[in-house]
């Protein structure tokens, strides 16, 4: 106090009459550091940005941000276009972790840009709600799975809360209740009408979970032996262990049910075209589905000239010469020898191992109507998936072995003409056509007959749906003795699950509850009928939830058309690459089958894809035992990590897992950094495809650190030039300061261009902060004539601010609270106030992409820096173009022209290329 009174005798009289000193003075009395305050609250800006002050700023802001989202989400605007942001919602475990951080802080950052770009932003959230971990957890505490779940789902939404995630929570959708299954069941009822949802054949089983008898079809299954269900081809690892429980999986023969997804083979096969690049997931999809060079045809079987009642679906890889089958070929494993198929004792008396063996049923083609013999083959596999093929001889050297080995006849259906080309004969109305031609005719017509035709693959398999547990979305199917399996009609949906008997003894059996809930009446004839006891498979339940987003109140159907033609597709939908298969397979059929049923306009439901690494922790293994240990179990005073008591230990990186020991807790880790630290290490330290090695002593935490105490300094800077001194002249600087201007300006746009792009190209956050890092340093080392009087200084940082925003939206708010109400602002941006997520995004001034402007480029020979080299700021992203320019260069010419240049890398992220060189 006595340093400012001293100094009042400088200050020109018109300040002190003004009273402008006596603020002054009052708000140097309350920065001391016994009086803590925070500027939103009090008007009284601190210096320095301290720990305390951070944990006031996000306690200040963290309501009004939230409170500020909901406003904004519940107003309707159709004038502004949409963007819907999806993050793949989570299982309620009850507690967040550090992965699902990273993916809803990302989801989180995109939906503020998109909205300060002016978009209608929809960045819903929801819960996975069913499945066996649940069911699992329920039956160890004896408590009801829905109590178990509901529970952890208020746990969760709290802690996402407390990480100030701005979701559309007036969209949430629970998979498990009722009036989201409903909607499942009613999509599962289209499946089933439309021949897409079926049972193979009808026998006699008992339920696993229920033990009562229903019905239903026969197939050889995965069998998880720990969780005790039935697993997908998909959830089985190349070692066949089970993707959840680890065990390893066995064959069983169990009732099941199927979704016909390799009706929609070849159609998911051609669009991936029309999707952007996914992070490798387009070819993983690809290969998934394979090479859709054929179909299946539907085969009616006859055992001595009397029909049955079995349909068989047999591939061929050929379909233009379906007409010149000599044979159909089943593998010894196929149902028909197993189970009780009505023709299960012929195939048996004709099996002979290690030969094909040809049977007493024959098969009638109901496309073609021709009938050709049932043949079991000797081999264990067909193209290592298929266990049905159709034996042509004219275009497999293998078919017809088979086919003169067995003394059977067949038709030629292809003639080779002397041009070199085949076309097809003695093939109905096809002869003549060429082989292309009658490839996509006879397909085509077999479709229009609904006896197959649809191009597929080899390699894909039908979706398998059922699961043998209590705690899934019941199958809507009842099964009558008199009609077969009958679906539930749509306005008896849904058909809710059983409530559990009492866990403490009193009241039902289970086996009466479950006898009171299965025995029904069929929907048909109104006589005696059993309900289907199997539960879907959660994938079903997150094949279509972004849909019910959309709609998520509707008691009428799952989602109004119209609304669904405005959101979708999905813009962007974000989230772990281990579903690049399974769920993002069956959400992209689902919504094709929607497309086809009229309900939407779009067949994809996803625009882009971005998927983010796994955040890894240090684990610590034993290496003789392999047993991880606690980090106070491990000694690390030596040169390497030890055991405590001895023992050599193996240092890696893992998934973060509480068996592992190296797991965190999200609120731990946000209580000691705050939430925008962590949300900007979690952007900073690897771009989102890429795993983080979860290390907070590395450079990404101190840098973030950092980079947050410069921006409150740049705002103090500027709060502090203004405070006291003259009113700011723009036309009072210098050439020199004009200079330093100009390139602020430049570097500015140049910022705003390049994180524009991350945000919406490639979502490289990583190198967006490392852009508003190098605007941050320009503006740090700017005079204090430039800080004073220029306008570009004060644009620039209020678009620093801005940019920076989405992704530490508390400092940010405070920060432009603080600029905004700086002395004698002389940008317009500043003047309108307002908090800073309701500004729109900077763009960059059309005179910027008009002139040839300049950046250094810094020049690294093996790593080792050696200068700089300016060059057009259009070019900075072309290495090409950057190398020549550089070695045209005087300092190219100086340091590389001498040099064996093995290869040049131009940094993505920062302005820097790196000619590695060798001898």
């Amino acid at each position: 106090m006595k340093v400012l009174l001293r100094r009042m005798v400088s200050y020109p009289q018109s300040v002190v009459q003004s009273g402008r000193l006596r603020i002054a003075l009052l708000n140097a009395f309350r920065r001391s550091p016994t009086h803590r305050t925070l500027f939103s609250e009090t008007g009284v800006w601190e210096k320095d940005y301290r720990t305390e002050t951070r944990c006031k700023v996000e306690q200040w802001w963290h309501p009004r941000i939230m409170a500020q989202w909901r406003k904004d989400s519940l107003q309707k605007d159709q004038n502004r276009e949409k963007f819907y942001v999806l993050s793949m919602f989570p299982y309620p475990s009850g507690r967040l972790h550090m992965g699902h951080v990273r993916v809803y802080t990302i989801s989180d950052v995109i939906g503020h840009f998109q909205r300060m770009r002016g978009y209608q932003v929809l960045n819903p959230m929801g819960w996975d709600a069913f499945g066996l971990p649940a069911e699992n957890a329920a039956i160890e505490r004896r408590l009801d799975p829905e109590d178990w779940t509901k529970r952890n789902i208020k746990s969760m939404r709290e802690q996402l809360d407390s990480l100030g995630l701005c979701f559309n929570w007036d969209r949430e959708v629970t998979t498990c209740l009722p009036d989201y299954y409903k909607w499942t069941q009613y999509l599962f009822v289209k499946l089933f009408k439309a021949g897409l949802a079926y049972q193979k054949e009808i026998c006699s089983c008992a339920c696993v979970r229920a033990c009562v008898d229903a019905f239903g079809i026969q197939a050889v299954v995965n069998w998880d032996p720990v969780d005790q269900t039935v697993l997908a081809d998909e959830q089985v690892d190349e070692n066949g262990r089970s993707w959840r429980s680890g065990a390893l999986v066995e064959q069983k023969l169990l009732t099941q049910w199927f979704i016909k997804t390799t009706r929609y083979g070849k159609p998911l096969l051609d669009a991936l075209s029309d999707l952007p690049e996914w992070y490798g997931v387009k070819a993983m999809q690809a290969n998934w589905i394979g090479e859709c060079t054929g179909c299946y045809f539907d085969f009616k079987l006859k055992v001595s000239g009397e029909e049955t009642d079995e349909i068989l679906s047999a591939y061929s890889s050929s379909p233009e010469a379906v007409f010149g089958a000599a044979y159909l070929a089943v593998l010894p494993s196929h149902r028909l020898l197993h189970g009780s198929s009505s023709v299960r004792s012929v195939l048996e008396k004709a099996y002979q191992p290690g030969r094909d063996s040809l049977t007493e049923v024959t098969a009638v083609n109901l496309f073609t109507d021709h009938e050709v013999p049932l043949v079991i083959s000797q081999r264990e596999a067909f193209d290592g998936y298929l266990d049905t093929v159709v034996g042509t001889p004219d275009c497999s050297k293998e078919h017809r072995s088979v086919a003169e080995t067995l003394n059977l006849t067949w038709t030629n259906v292809l003639k080779s003409q002397e041009d070199g080309t085949q076309i097809v004969i003695n093939s109905d109305e096809f002869s003549g056509l060429t082989r292309e031609q009658a490839f996509h005719s006879i397909t085509q017509k077999a479709r229009e007959q609904k006896v197959g035709g649809h191009l597929t693959s080899a390699k894909l398999r039908d979706w398998l749906i059922s699961r043998q547990r209590y705690w899934g979305t019941p199958i809507p199917v009842v099964h009558c003795g008199r009609c077969g399996p009958v679906a539930v009609p749509e306005e008896d949906l849904p058909v809710t699950l059983p409530k559990l008997p009492s866990l403490t003894g009193k009241g039902a059996s289970p086996l009466e509850a479950a006898h009171l809930w299965v025995n029904c009446k069929c929907p048909r004839c109104d006589g005696p009928a059993k309900r289907e006891t199997d539960t879907m498979d959660t994938f079903v339940d997150s094949a279509w939830y972004y849909f019910r987003y959309i709609d998520p109140h509707n008691s009428d159907r799952p989602f109004e058309r119209h609304l669904a033609d405005r959101w979708m597709p999905v813009d962007v939908y974000i989230g772990g690459k281990e579903h690049a298969v399974m769920h993002l397979y069956y959400a992209r059929f689902l919504c094709h089958f929607c497309k086809d049923e009229g309900l939407v306009a779009h067949r994809e439901p996803f625009r882009k894809l971005l998927v983010q690494g796994l955040i890894k922790g240090q684990t610590f293994r034993r290496a003789d035992g392999g047993q991880y240990l606690k980090k106070e179990e491990i000694d690390f005073t030596e040169k390497e990590p030890v055991a405590l008591g001895g023992g050599s230990v193996e240092v890696t990186w893992e998934k973060m897992s509480k068996s592992k020991h190296n797991g965190l807790d999200p609120q731990e880790v946000v209580r000691q950094y705050g939430v925008d630290t962590v949300r900007l290490y979690i952007l900073y330290a690897a771009p989102p495809e890429q795993d983080i090695l979860w290390n907070l002593k590395k450079d990404a935490l101190p840098g973030v650190l950092r980079w947050q105490s410069r921006l409150w300094q740049l705002v103090s800077k500027l709060r502090g030039a203004r405070q006291l001194g003259d009113v700011p002249d723009p036309s009072s600087l210098k050439k020199k300061e004009l200079a330093e201007s100009k390139k602020i300006w430049n570097n500015k746009n140049y910022a705003i261009q390049e994180v524009t792009s991350h945000f919406t190209e490639d979502f490289l956050f990583n190198a967006a902060i490392s852009r508003l890092m190098g605007l941050t340093n320009t503006l740090t080392s700017a005079s204090v004539s430039v800080v004073q009087h220029s306008v570009e200084f004060e644009d620039a940082l209020g678009a620093l601010i801005v940019m920076t925003a989405p992704m530490a939206p508390h400092l940010a708010s405070e920060l432009w609270a603080g600029l905004c109400r700086v002395n004698n602002p002389i940008s317009t941006a500043l003047r309108h106030g307002g908090d800073v997520l309701s500004q729109s995004w900077p763009t960059v001034d059309p005179e910027f992409l008009e002139t040839p402007d300049f950046v250094d480029i810094s020049v690294l020979i093996n790593n080792k820096a050696c200068g700089t080299v300016s060059v057009p700021v259009l070019l900075s992203k072309d290495l090409e173009q950057v190398q020549k320019l550089v070695m045209e260069s005087p300092l190219g010419q100086k340091v590389l022209k001498e040099l064996h240049i093995k290869r040049a890398v131009l940094s993505p992220r920062t302005t820097l290329i790196n000619f590695l060189v060798g001898g």
